[in-house]
């Protein structure tokens, strides 16, 4: 037992991917299918579904930051011997599946009112167990991980996690959906029950193959000193986490434009939509190649420079994508190569960011005397919440603004470049904006590490005495 906690093994990794994996294998329906199901098979109307999503969002803005903070809260007071996050993700687990399974299936026993009433209900419920769940998953790396390889092991392995359930959660309800059509709410129930028993089967194996090691024994008297707006004075004094939270502002802007608009590029400028299913097939190659080389290259140069060196690739590759689509005609399965190439290097980021997390949470304990995981990782993930919804809103009312009429059968000429720019250029730009987070703010150099990891050897070896 000694051994297991002073080690990082294979099983470890693969715990720990199984936790991204069965956050996602319900996480990546709803931000798919989702709506369709909604206004498809519950025939609610688009307007009314824009409303609950926008107070669905700021609920979501509200609850990581707070579930954050109260685990930290919690642990100060009272240490769980099993562990500061593991045992809320054993709470967690249970809650997220049955609520998963009731938000796919209840309303449909139900009309008008009532049926929106449950929806709004249950959405509320599954998104506070899915935070419930996060958080602490998220925040488990920084105490399982101790070095930039570890940490880069960890992202690699949760980046695989999250792929693979993307993939799997993707291929199961389509299956359904064409059985019973996207009009029959059975087909959506059943997808959703086996991708959630599935999720659940793999977060219960994220629980039982990991392990916690760099967690702070209880002090009762600092609880009271733990507050949600701790956070405000972690931005004051913690320069790569405020370049981490706008690093993920930006790439989940990016992300999500890319997302939203994707359908409309190949649609309407290149015309042929059967290719933009292929995408996540045609950058799954390249994926697997980083995951694979991440942790050695992070090792080799650092993994914050594996990370931006990823995001600048990334940009080159959009501009000069940009450039092609406005001086040629570009095939669509060139442009899908291309693409979603410059998305696999932006992607990099994305997968690997985790690591950094948990490099910011050791720096702060050491500049504030607090180890506030939970509080950190909730923060950072308000900000990428706040990047997702940005590029959602923002997506489609750029759309409207470039002059995209769905009635015709073909865009204007203007309509079409203004596409083109939303499509490759906007990601470019924001895939930049990312870049200079870490260019410019992220401040964490070899001397400061060096600190950092004196303060951990001296905590652990007054741990040890005690």
């Amino acid at each position: 037992m000694k051994e297991e906690k002073n080690s990082l093994t294979l099983k470890h990794k693969i715990g720990y991917g199984l936790g991204d994996a069965g956050g996602v294998m319900t996480f990546a329906l709803m931000s798919s299918t989702f709506s369709m199901y909604c206004t498809d098979a519950l025939g609610i109307s688009p307007a009314t579904i824009a409303i609950l999503l926008l107070i669905w969002n700021v609920w979501d803005f509200i609850n990581d930051p707070l579930m954050g903070a109260y685990i930290d809260k919690a642990f100060a007071r009272n240490s769980n011997p099993k562990g500061k996050f593991r045992p809320w993700i054993l709470k967690a687990t249970p809650l997220l599946c049955i609520s998963f399974i009731l938000l796919w299936s209840v309303p449909n026993f139900f009309v008008g009112v009532a049926r929106i009433c449950f929806l709004f209900t249950l959405k509320i419920l599954y998104e506070g167990a899915y935070t419930m769940f996060n958080i602490p998953m998220g925040s488990l790396l920084s105490s399982m991980a101790d070095n930039d390889e570890e940490r880069a092991a960890l992202s690699s392995a949760r980046g695989i996690g999250s792929a693979g359930a993307t993939l799997i959660s993707l291929f199961i309800m389509p299956l359904f959906l064409k059985k019973y059509g996207e009009t029959n709410a059975t087909g959506y129930a059943l997808g959703a029950t086996v991708c959630a028993l599935i999720g659940l089967a793999m977060c219960l194996g994220h629980y039982f193959m990991t392990f916690e090691r760099n967690n702070t024994e209880s002090r009762p008297e600092e609880a009271d000193n733990i507050k949600v707006t701790d956070i405000l004075e972690v931005l004051k004094v913690n320069r790569p986490f405020v370049a981490l939270c706008v690093h993920g502002l930006f790439i989940c802007m990016m992300q999500y434009v890319g997302n939203t608009l994707n359908n409309y590029m190949y649609s309407d400028v290149l015309g042929d939509i059967s290719i933009s299913g292929y995408g996540t097939l045609l950058s799954a190659p390249a994926m697997i190649i980083i995951f694979i080389t991440g942790p050695m290259i992070a090792k080799k140069i650092g993994l914050e420079k594996f990370i931006r060196y990823g995001l600048l690739i990334s940009c080159i590759l959009y501009v000069l994508l940009f450039a092609a689509l406005m001086v040629i005609d570009v095939n669509p399965w060139v442009y899908a190569i291309c693409s979603n190439t410059a998305m696999g290097f932006a992607f990099i980021s994305i997968y690997m960011q985790w690591g950094l997390v948990g490099e910011a949470i050791d720096y702060n304990e050491m500049i504030t005397g607090k180890r506030t995981e939970g509080s950190i990782y909730g923060a950072f993930n308000l900000s990428r919440r706040v990047g997702q919804t940005i590029g959602n809103s923002a997506a489609m009312l750029l759309l409207g603004l470039v002059g995209y009429n769905g009635a015709l059968a073909v865009q204007s000429p203007s309509t079409i470049n203004g596409i083109k720019a939303l499509c490759v250029l906007l990601p470019g730009i924001l895939v930049l904006g990312s870049w200079a987070s870490f260019k410019f703010l992220w401040n964490m150099d070899d001397e400061m590490r060096a600190s950092v990891d004196a303060f951990k050897a001296a905590k652990k070896e007054n741990s040890t005495k005690e």
